[in-house]
C-alpha cells in the first residue's frame, strides 16, 4: 500500500475531496456504436446499476448506525412513541426518526425512505448472498427485491438456507416465476413467515391520494383484499352488459365512487368536502392562467373596493352551507392577507377609520397580527393554513387540515406567536422537530422555510403561490437552535 506522505493531505480531506466531486457516468458514443455494441453497454448499464443499488445500501447502513436511538425520548418521557402511530419498518437499534432524515437526503416520501432502509437491512441480516451478487452485478435489484418481499419476515437462517437455493437460479426466471418459487421454498421450511407476510401487508394497508395528470382528476390507490376489485369489476361489467357505452375504466371508476359515496343512502349524516381553489380574477374571467394575487403591498380601501366590484360582477357568493376564504396575495405570490366575502363587504362600506372620508391610501387589511399566547388566533390558523395549504416539511405533502400552526422558533424560547414564525407541520414532523435532536428549522418573513438534516442536508420549501427564487442553499447555514429541550406544549 502506497504511504501517504507528510505533505499530502490527510484521510478525512481526500475523501471529502471524493465526496463533494460531481457525479459522473462513463457515456459512449452512442450514434458510433454497432447494434451488438449498443445491446452489451445496455447489459453493461444493468450491471452498474446493480452495483450502485448494493453500494447505496451500504451507504443507508452506514446513516443508519451514525443515529442510534439512545437520543430518542425514553419510556416515560415526553414524545415517546405511542402505538396509535404506525411505526416505520423496525430497524434495531437505530433513531425513529432515521427514516424522516434519509428522506430528506433522497428527497423522496418517508415511506419510499423506510422501504429502503428495511431492504438493506434485510440485505445485511439475512441475505448477503443476494447482497453480494447486488454488489457484483451478477443480480438486478428487480430480482433483488423479490427476495427481500418474500424472506423479510423469516429467522435470517432460515432465509438465507431459501436464497441458498434461489440465487444460482434467479437470473434465468422472471421476477412473478422468482416469487412463486420464493413462496414455495418458504412454505416448505417456514409457512409461518408467509403468515407474517400477509399480516404485514394488512397492517401496511392504507389509502392514498395522488394528483392525476388528467384535468380536474386525482388517482386513489389502496391496499385492499384481492376480492375487492374483483367486486369492482364485477359491478362494472354488469353496467357494461346493460347497455352502458362507457369504456370500462371509467366504469370501474363510477363503481368505485359509488361504493365509497352511497348516494343512495340517506340515513348517513351527510359530509362535506374541503375545496382550495386557488385563480386570480382574471383567471376567473377568463383571461388569464394566473395564480391569485392582488397588486401592490399595503391593501387599501380602494383596493379592496375594486376587489369586492369586481367579484360581484364574476357572481362569486358564498355557497350554502359552506364558506369561501378570499386568499390576497403581492406581486410576488406570498400571501397577504385572507378574509371572508361578508367582512370584505363590511371593510369597503366602512373604509379607512382614520381617514374615513378620503381615499387615502393606508392599508386596512393586512395579515393577522401577532398575538402574546403560544396559542394562534383563529385569523393566524386561517391565514397560516391557507398559506401552506399542506405540512411545510420537505417530501411530506400531508394536507393543512391535519397539521398544526408550529412555531418555527419555540415560544419556549422567544418565539413570537405570529405567521412570520408559524408554518404548518403534520404531527408527525412537529414531533420531530420538537424530539429529534440535531435538526434546523428557520423560516423568512414569507414563509419560505429551511429545513438541514442532522446529517448537514439543507432541503428549502416554499408556500404553494410565492413565486420568487427560494433562498440559495449554498449560503451560510441557519442559526443553530438552543440544545436545550424544546419545552413547547407537545402536540399529541
Amino acid at each position: 500500500m502506497e504511504e501517504i506522505g507528510e505533505d499530502a493531505p490527510p484521510v478525512g480531506g481526500l475523501l471529502g475531496l471524493l465526496v463533494a466531486e460531481s457525479p459522473e457516468v462513463r457515456r459512449l458514443p452512442v450514434a458510433l456504436l454497432s447494434r451488438e455494441q449498443k445491446a452489451a453497454e445496455l447489459v453493461r448499464v444493468q450491471a452498474v446499476k446493480a452495483m450502485t443499488a448494493a453500494y447505496e445500501a451500504e451507504l443507508v447502513l452506514g446513516l443508519a448506525d451514525d443515529s442510534p436511538d439512545d437520543l430518542d425520548p425514553a419510556p416515560g418521557t415526553p414524545g415517546i412513541k405511542r402505538e396509535s402511530w404506525a411505526p416505520d419498518p423496525e430497524l434495531p437499534g437505530v433513531s425513529e426518526f432515521f427514516t424522516a432524515e434519509l428522506a430528506v437526503v433522497l428527497n423522496c416520501g418517508r415511506r419510499s425512505a423506510s422501504l429502503l432502509a428495511h431492504r438493506a437491512w434485510v440485505y445485511r441480516e439475512s441475505l448477503p448472498g443476494t447482497w453480494t451478487a447486488l454488489a457484483e452485478g451478477v443480480l438486478d435489484e428487480a430480482r433483488a427485491k423479490v427476495l427481500v418481499d418474500v424472506l423479510q419476515h423469516t429467522d435470517p437462517a432460515v432465509a438465507r438456507q431459501v436464497e441458498s437455493q434461489l440465487l444460482p437460479q434467479a437470473t434465468g426466471w422472471t421476477t412473478h416465476t422468482l416469487r412463486k418459487r420464493a413462496v414455495a421454498a418458504l412454505l416448505a421450511v417456514d409457512a409461518d413467515a408467509v403468515d407474517a407476510r400477509r399480516k404485514d401487508a394488512e397492517r401496511q394497508a392504507d389509502v392514498r391520494v395522488y394528483p392525476s395528470p388528467r384535468e380536474g382528476m386525482s388517482t386513489l390507490a389502496a391496499d385492499l383484499p384481492a376480492p375487492c376489485f374483483d367486486l369492482v369489476d364485477q359491478l362494472a361489467v354488469l353496467l357494461k352488459q346493460d347497455g352502458d357505452d362507457r369504456p370500462i375504466g371509467q366504469l370501474r371508476a363510477a363503481v368505485l365512487a359509488d361504493l365509497v359515496q352511497r348516494p343512495w343512502d340517506d340515513t348517513r349524516p351527510p359530509v362535506t368536502a374541503h375545496l382550495q381553489l386557488s385563480a386570480t380574477l382574471s383567471a376567473l374571467a377568463g383571461h388569464s392562467s394566473e395564480a391569485g394575487e392582488v397588486n401592490g403591498l399595503p391593501i387599501t380601501i380602494g383596493h379592496l373596493r375594486d376587489l369586492l366590484t369586481r367579484l360581484d360582477a364574476l357572481g362569486v357568493r358564498t355557497p350554502a352551507g359552506g364558506s369561501a376564504i378570499l386568499a390576497l396575495t403581492d406581486d410576488d405570490g406570498a400571501l397577504r392577507a385572507t378574509t371572508t366575502l361578508d367582512r370584505l363587504r363590511r371593510l369597503a362600506k366602512r373604509g379607512c377609520a382614520t381617514h374615513p372620508a378620503v381615499d387615502c391610501g393606508c392599508a386596512v387589511l393586512d395579515r393577522p397580527a401577532e398575538v402574546d399566547t403560544y396559542q394562534p388566533s383563529a385569523g393566524q390558523q386561517t391565514f397560516v393554513h391557507t398559506r401552506d395549504r399542506t405540512c411545510r416539511f420537505p417530501g411530506c405533502g400531508q394536507r393543512a387540515g391535519w397539521a398544526d400552526a408550529d412555531h418555527v422558533i419555540a415560544h419556549a424560547h422567544g418565539g413570537p406567536t405570529d405567521c412570520a414564525n408559524l408554518c404548518c407541520l403534520c404531527r408527525s414532523h412537529h414531533r420531530l422537530k420538537t424530539f429529534a435532536p440535531g435538526w434546523r428549522f428557520q423560516m423568512s418573513p414569507d414563509g419560505v422555510l429551511i429545513v438541514t438534516t442532522p446529517s448537514g442536508i439543507t432541503r428549502t420549501t416554499k408556500p404553494p403561490g410565492v413565486r420568487r427564487p427560494p433562498p440559495d442553499d449554498t449560503g451560510p447555514p441557519p442559526p443553530t437552535p438552543p440544545t436545550e429541550p424544546d419545552d413547547d406544549p407537545p402536540p399529541f
